[in-house]
């Protein structure tokens, strides 16, 4: 199974404290209407089938669901999808959650979704190329499918783990290792060989002066790219 035990295990010890917004999942609350805004910007949400990979508490998942999408979010960390099911009853979110990879989940339902996302999820597995063509092979043709990631660049070192895991402390120490970071040329290549075409690529930035996330067209750090099939 295309999966690292040790990521799983990181995200899992940490997962009671996923829909706090003062946790170390802090930049996720603060990032997710930016990039549900960005998704929304390509496709009405209203009535589609979404699935969200690599969920993990359910924060971009839930918020899919409550934009009209009929949502299942998959992960492989059970604690994650317990907290996340468990705040879903809470607020009274209708959405299925499911503990599989993206792979197997691929094989049982090729096809059948009309948008697949699948945000902060490339860089913690070891074959990121073989998740991008999972998803190509979950979407209907003509459906669209949405990537974020982080660059393998100076800039992102300094600011991904540098800056947001030991400076600033927005991130645990060892939430990310630099050398799993993803080029926007090489997400674009395991897209184009998976068979999806570019639509359109958006970079995240963070001023830690305002503490305000943006945005924009720097793709140096974060970055999302939508692709269609």
């Amino acid at each position: 199974m295309n999966v690292d035990q040790s990521e799983i295990a990181k995200f899992s010890a940490l997962a009671h404290r996923w829909w706090d917004p003062n946790s170390e999942f802090k930049p996720l609350h603060a990032i997710n209407p930016l990039r549900l805004g960005w998704i929304k910007s390509f496709v009405d949400l209203e009535g589609k089938k979404v699935v969200d990979i690599g969920c993990g508490g359910g924060i971009l998942a839930e918020s899919i669901s409550q934009s009209g999408a009929d949502t299942t979010g998959i992960d492989l960390s059970e604690k994650a999808l317990k907290v996340a099911e468990l705040h879903a009853l809470e607020v009274g979110a209708n959405l299925t959650y499911r503990s599989i990879s993206a792979e197997a989940l691929a094989e049982e339902q090729p096809e059948q979704y009309d948008v697949v996302t699948c945000m902060e999820m490339l860089e913690h597995v070891p074959d990121p190329a073989s998740v991008v063509r999972a998803c190509a092979k979950l979407c209907k043709p003509g459906g669209t499918l949405f990537f974020s990631t982080l660059n393998r660049s100076p800039k992102s070192y300094l600011f991904a783990i540098i800056g947001a895991e030991y400076i600033l402390k927005l991130l645990p120490k060892g939430t990310h290792e630099y050398a799993k970071f993803i080029k926007p040329s090489e997400l674009v290549a395991f897209a184009r060989h998976a068979g999806l075409e570019m639509a359109g690529i958006k970079g995240l930035s963070y001023n830690p002066l305002t503490q305000v996330y943006s945005l924009g067209d720097d793709v140096d750090v974060n970055y999302m790219i939508a692709v269609r099939k």
